[in-house]
């Protein structure tokens, strides 16, 4: 077995073994298509836009289409912000399908149509932040760079640190932590994969399945007895009711429709509270999301381009 090396000297209760979790990875590894053999940079890239915040299942019926349909920067450059605004469908934080649409723009015309590989120009991008810089400079590049997850701090809190979360983020620290525990260069892509991957179905916050964890002989976790976590809890999430919820009902009649929605239509769409809807609308103008056209009618942008003149 191969452990992690503190200085010079192995250190077996350190917790996570390369050679285990690459071998429990080996089997364990879901059939995500952005893993696939032939898969681009660039849709490595949107595979990681679209997973910021949302979970596989939602975006496993979304991404195949779109690379197809956008297979390189410039194909999904040349599309209108309506058309991607509708590809995105029901993925949340549409302002994200914006930002990808923007960062396809720049690669483009200032990178001759090849996404960057190294993780400070990847962060000058338009919505790439540290941790999409360093998934796309590690799974498309193999780069050896710590790729920090939410499901990757955990299971680092809980093999190495013995704790059962881990508490709030601190890039210094966190990528600290797993640049540590980074095998050589030739298997570092592979290893954050499996620790992204075991914190996603095995390690994971509600139900840990400890029983089917590679790193149990020596995760400090269990063999503490499993203490509980010492952080507040954090307040549910709620979506019913939310502004959210009626931007997202804004859009879909947007998105639904092939020229420009007027404000009765809209107020359709959540006519139990106009102060909400019209607050939730005002929103959606301000982030780009929508269009006023001079008429008065809305649209989702570059949409309806022969229908009327956007209002500035």
């Amino acid at each position: 077995m191969t452990n992690i090396l503190h200085g010079n000297e192995p250190r077996r209760s350190a917790g996570i073994q390369f050679d285990d979790l690459l071998s429990w990875f080996a089997v364990a590894e879901r059939d995500l298509p952005w893993r696939a053999g032939d898969v681009t940079p660039w849709q490595i890239l949107v595979s990681e836009f679209m997973l910021q915040q949302t979970p596989v299942a939602r975006v496993l019926p979304i991404w195949p289409d779109w690379v197809a349909r956008w297979p390189t920067p410039s194909a999904t450059a040349a599309a209108t912000q309506a058309d991607v605004l509708r590809a995105w469908g029901k993925l949340g934080y549409p302002r994200r399908a914006i930002r990808l649409h923007e960062c396809a723009t720049v690669i483009a015309r200032d990178f001759a149509d090849t996404v960057p590989s190294d993780v400070d120009t990847l962060q000058q991008l338009p919505g790439i932040g540290s941790y999409t810089a360093r998934a796309v400079a590690s799974f498309a590049y193999r780069q050896p760079v710590p790729v920090v997850d939410t499901n990757v701090r955990r299971v680092v809190a809980r093999a190495v640190h013995g704790q059962a979360d881990a508490g709030a983020p601190s890039a210094k620290r966190d990528h600290a932590d797993v640049e540590a525990l980074l095998p050589g260069a030739d298997r570092a892509a592979r290893f954050s994969a499996a620790l992204m991957e075991l914190g996603a179905i095995v390690c994971t916050a509600r139900a840990p399945r400890c029983g089917d964890c590679p790193l149990q002989g020596d995760c400090r976790w269990l063999l503490a007895g499993s203490p509980p976590s010492t952080s507040p809890k954090r307040p549910s999430q709620r979506y019913a009711g939310t502004d959210r919820q009626v931007r997202g009902r804004l859009l879909d009649v947007l998105r639904d429709k092939s020229v420009a929605a007027t404000r009765a239509e809209l107020d359709l769409a959540w006519p139990a509270d106009p102060e909400q809807r019209e607050r939730a609308l005002t929103s959606l103008l301000a982030d780009g999301l929508v269009q006023q056209l001079t008429d008065g009618r809305f649209a989702l942008p570059g949409q309806d381009r022969n229908d009327s003149t956007a209002s500035r």
